[in-house]
């Protein structure tokens, strides 16, 4: 009888090996902003998951290192901006470090409650904030859906194998 070990670190896959593997898994891309008491702040992501239809509950994941992270971690809401197809300018903005994301050409307004939401997005979700968990080097986020906006005429951005796409 031969036995072989998998080729595989004691933690899991390579981290290289895992990016390859989810570079051919298409995603929706969102903007997440949020203000949590020191100006708006956003990031690109393409983890939402929709996690509960009673209560309405999604999800989303967040680097703990990233510039972003703490003013999430300080924000009670949040605003999911659903990227359309034409929209691959801003999801490479919300992901670029070191600028001020919400400067011009950035075009956005403040929803009645305070949240930053951006103009021109094929859709938008206001959310409470009800948990944060720990996962490695991310933090989940999980939140309730208390308000929507959508045009349901409009195609979605998608992310896959490394770049932009549309339906």
């Amino acid at each position: 009888m031969t036995v072989t070990t998998p080729s595989q670190s004691a933690s899991g896959i390579a981290p290289e090996r895992f990016k390859q593997v989810f570079r051919n898994h298409p995603a929706g891309v969102v903007v997440v902003t949020v203000d949590g008491g020191s100006g708006p702040a956003g990031f690109t992501a393409t983890s939402l998951t929709s996690l509960s239809l009673d209560p309405p509950l999604v999800s989303f994941g967040i680097g703990r290192t990233t510039s972003s992270w703490p003013h999430v971690e300080r924000a009670e809401t949040a605003v999911v901006n659903f990227l359309g197809a034409e929209q691959e300018a801003v999801a490479r903005r919300f992901a670029t470090s070191g600028i001020d994301r919400f400067a011009a050409p950035t075009r956005w307004r403040r929803l009645e409650r305070g949240e930053p939401v951006l103009e021109g997005v094929a859709g938008w979700l206001r959310v409470g904030i009800e948990q944060v968990v720990p996962a490695g080097d991310h933090r989940i986020v999980i939140a309730r859906v208390e308000e929507s906006w959508l045009d349901d005429d409009r195609r979605p951005l998608l992310f896959h194998a490394g770049g932009y796409h549309a339906l």
